[in-house]
């Protein structure tokens, strides 16, 4: 039976494990010990040796560089110590989503104070707000209307985020992108 190589166009991802011991390529290493001091240039052999005296792992910490940067330390708990970082900076990561608030022409004034509280709400937990309007058939012919419509959403959602924000957190609410139309809708964003 035939083997079909087809789509087995594996890449290889440089993965984020460090060269450990005898996993080190280069000959000859910059060494530094476990307390930061530096050791000199010595080979690979010798500081593995060297590592093992101390009850350590030789690390290659800093691979491009010429020679090769490698320390002593404790392999587990250096690389407990790497993943806890890095879940730090990414709890630190914010993701700003775009939410969408959509509203008519033929709106009421109640419904667009709730449209407007709506969008209050998501500026303050810090998204962003693109407002819609779908226009159809005649209300194609009374666009300045429709976005004297979108300018009094986005007046109260502003007055209203205001109120509601903490006093002590200064806020600038504006407008990203200006109230523009394609095809027969119109739409703009808004942020803090």
């Amino acid at each position: 039976m035939r083997k079909s190589f087809r789509g087995r166009h594996n890449k290889i991802e440089p993965s984020k494990e460090f060269r450990i011991n005898e996993r080190i390529f280069a000959n000859e290493l910059m060494v530094i010990d476990e307390n930061g001091v530096n050791l000199g240039v010595m080979s690979k052999g010798k500081a593995i040796e060297e590592a093992k005296s101390r009850e350590l792992d030789l690390i290659e910490v800093s691979p491009k560089a010429n020679p090769p940067i490698a320390k002593f330390m404790d392999y587990g708990s250096y690389k407990y110590q790497k993943e806890k970082q890095e879940r730090k900076q990414k709890a630190r990561q914010k993701t700003v989503e775009t939410k969408t608030v959509k509203i008519s022409p033929r709106i009421s004034q109640h419904d667009l104070e709730i449209r407007a509280k709506q969008a209050g709400n998501f500026l303050l937990d810090g998204n962003k707000v693109r407002i819609e309007m779908q226009l159809r058939g005649r209300e194609n012919q009374h666009v300045d209307f429709a976005k004297d419509n979108i300018k009094k959403l986005i007046e109260i959602t502003f007055g209203q985020a205001r109120a509601e924000a903490d006093p002590a957190k200064e806020i600038h609410p504006h407008t990203e992108q200006e109230i523009t139309k394609l095809g027969n809708k119109l739409s703009t964003i808004i942020s803090l």
